[in-house]
């Protein structure tokens, strides 16, 4: 029996649904608009605009890719919504040109008068002072010349291959070259070794932040590369590019196969073209044709084309956040071995507000601690310097048995998940990649010692990458135990991952892609039966996104049966609250602030008798069927009160942070009404930790 009342049904599919890729735009639509947030530092505001810049960027390069591949392969299929990817680019075109040019309104109209009035200036050539003039000439010769490569456009030179995202400039001439020949176009490409921002020296500003962009330097003097010649024109451009990486399956090295996608990755198929707002028609028209880009892919811009990489070390500690040290857990405080501690308690971290230093202390008291056997980890995003890999490779040097599962297909990070895999088998590690088809998402460590002759594991789980500066800046829980059950299940999850052995069954950990997805279906079936029953029956679920349509459906079902759902989601989700008849029951808020919210946890009433899980999966068909995920329950009571009030309950209040999805599909920030009190979840953890 369809549990989908007639009202529900009345909906057609989008109005079911809201677009994957549209809410993930709308997810950096939230981002930028901290760039006009008082709330925020200065400073921070100039952060999350540049961090709009790289969202779009990956936007770009990965989901609108996508869609175009679709298009040329003549792919009209509809999503779970109801749009093909032809409606879906139109619509995005809308929304990315809208919020690129308030990016640059709020750049040049807010962020930078402002950062003006603190003396910190990005000086335009004609506010230059002959001395500061002459010092930039001299720059240019001795810096910036040498490493710059001009290329003429005529029948000897066609137009170079240039690299994705890199900063450009097409120039106009006049006149004829040292061989006689009439050149009218130009290109130099700006080598990613030289700093976009350039700061002037103290002496010739009084001390002052002040700055010139290398894009205004080489517009300079951009004459001096064509001697005997005349530049009449000077534009910025940037293409970027399709970035995704596809991998056949039946790769014998997956290594070996990722080096050769990587170097291909730098010069993939154009998606979009940025220009300076002065670019002429017949330029950009002219550069369009040469990326097989039409108008709707060109981005006209009020500024630096390459926004992403405007920063630099200003000293202003009061235009940043408040500094704050992230603490070491009471159980950890006083003890003089990890192990001992977690044989006496579970021990929860949540970071950043508790440090992340105790996972790496683990790792280093195994490494060095002659009573263990055997180090096994999972590496998602880390790096080759990174203090982990370090210590990892010194337990295997110091003849511990450490087994490393690293995914090297981590987007983004392939590169240097490859020289991780390279330091540590050279220190005799065991390195695998996982299951081809799968990318290993579990975060887990397991640690074997031998104790009065017995074997004891000792385990971490995890929402977040083990990647210590993540751990600063993102939200995460990760999970220090002994449970015999979860750390034997932890050790038949690495079987499996270096193994070729059958699906083992597991007591307590849930774990994609088996088990997971059919538990959480009936963890929601078990709280519409007891709405039904009229026992209490709520669900919230944090995560990062919700697009996986069964899941959704389900969670319509509950909502008609009269389950109370808070949602909280970072960035896509594809469910409508609120809808009569259909979600009138669920609500979905998502938190933009300080921190990157990346804590993954699912609860349910259960009658009165909670569960509470933390994952490294989101609710995403990827992460459901396609991805090894590990989901772990929390079990000591005191650690499941203080994730529901924390994690949860804590984000459910928050009035200043929170944005609201409406049935429409829109979001709107969260308003505290008059009088009532001002509540920042994150600034609430801040200052209970601290």
């Amino acid at each position: 029996m369809n549990a989908i009342s007639e009202s529900g049904n009345n909906y057609t599919f989008n109005e079911r649904y809201i677009n994957r890729e549209l809410s993930i735009l709308d997810f950096h639509l939230r981002v930028l608009e901290q760039a006009v947030n008082p709330a925020h530092p200065l400073l921070e505001r100039l952060v999350f605009l540049l961090i709009f810049s790289r969202n779009m960027d990956e936007f770009f390069e990965i989901r609108v890719a996508g869609l175009m591949e679709q298009l040329a392969l003549g792919n009209e299929s509809h999503t779970p919504d109801g749009l093909t990817p032809k409606e879906v680019l139109a619509k995005i075109s809308v929304t990315a040109h809208a919020a690129i040019e308030r990016q640059y309104r709020i750049l040049n109209e807010e962020i930078l008068p402002n950062l003006r009035k603190e003396d910190i200036c990005f000086l335009k050539r004609n506010e230059l002072t002959p001395e500061q003039l002459a010092w930039l000439k001299k720059y240019f010769q001795e810096q910036v010349i040498p490493v710059l490569t001009p290329i003429s456009l005529d029948p000897a030179h066609p137009f170079p291959r240039l690299v994705n995202k890199s900063l450009n400039f097409i120039i106009t001439l006049e006149g004829k070259d040292a061989f006689g020949r009439n050149i009218d176009l130009a290109v130099v490409p700006a080598p990613r070794s030289l700093p976009r921002v350039v700061r002037l020296p103290d002496e010739l500003t009084g001390g002052k932040d002040h700055h010139v962009m290398l894009s205004a330097i080489i517009h300079e003097h951009v004459s001096d590369l064509f001697p005997g010649m005349t530049a009449t024109g000077c534009y910025q451009f940037r293409v970027t590019r399709n970035a995704d990486l596809a991998l056949n399956e039946d790769v014998e090295d997956l290594a070996k196969a990722l080096k050769g996608e990587l170097s291909s990755r730098r010069f993939g198929r154009g998606v979009r073209l940025e220009v300076t707002e002065n670019c002429p028609k017949h330029i950009y028209d002219y550069l369009l044709d040469e990326f097989d880009l039409d108008e709707n892919d060109l981005y006209k811009v009020d500024g630096p084309v390459n926004l992403a990489r405007l920063t630099s070390d200003f000293n202003k500690p009061h235009l940043r956040y408040a500094a704050f040290t992230p603490v070491i857990p009471r159980a950890l405080r006083k003890t003089e071995s990890i192990f001992a501690a977690m044989k006496r308690q579970d021990i929860l971290l949540h970071h950043p507000f508790e440090s992340f230093s105790p996972v790496i202390s683990l790792l280093r008291e195994a490494a060095r601690d002659p009573k263990v056997l055997a180090i096994k980890q999972t590496l998602y995003r880390s790096g080759p310097n990174s203090e982990i890999v370090q210590v990892l490779a010194e337990a295997a040097r110091n003849g511990k048995e450490v087994t490393a599962v690293i995914e090297l297909r981590a987007r983004f990070d392939e590169e240097s998940n490859i020289a991780v895999a390279n330091v540590l088998q050279e220190a005799g590690a065991v390195v695998v990649y996982g299951i081809v088809g799968y990318k290993t998402h579990a975060k887990m460590i397991m640690i074997v010692r031998r104790e009065n002759n017995k074997l004891i594991r000792y385990v971490h789980l995890g929402t977040g990458n083990y990647h210590a500066g993540n751990a600063r800046i993102y939200t995460d829980y990760g999970l220090l135990t002994t449970d015999r059950d979860l750390c034997e299940d932890v050790h038949r999850v690495f079987q499996e991952l270096t193994g070729m052995g059958k699906t083992v069954k597991l007591k307590k950990l849930l774990h994609a892609p088996f088990t997971l997805h059919q538990q959480l279906k009936i963890f929601i079936d078990n709280e519409i039966a007891n709405a039904k029953a009229g026992k209490a029956a709520r669900i919230i679920v944090k995560v990062n996104a919700l697009t996986e349509k069964q899941l959704i459906d389900k969670l319509y079902e509950a909502s008609q049966a009269g389950v109370q759902i808070d949602l909280i989601i970072r960035s896509i989700c594809c469910l409508r609250p609120q809808l009569p008849g259909l979600s009138d029951n669920i609500r979905v808020r998502s938190i933009v602030g300080r921190f990157l919210e990346h804590t993954r946890v699912y609860y349910f009433e259960n009658g009165g008798e909670p569960r509470i899980y933390c994952s490294s999966a989101d609710w995403m068909d990827r992460n459901l069927f396609n991805r090894v995920e590990a989901c772990f329950p929390i079990e000591d009571p005191v650690l499941k009160k203080r994730i529901y009030q924390q994690g949860l309950l804590n984000y459910l209040e928050d009035n200043q942070q929170a944005w609201v999805l409406q049935p429409d599909g829109q979001w709107l920030q969260v308003q505290a009404a008059e009088g009532e009190k001002i509540h920042l979840a994150q600034q609430v953890l801040i200052e209970y930790f601290s």
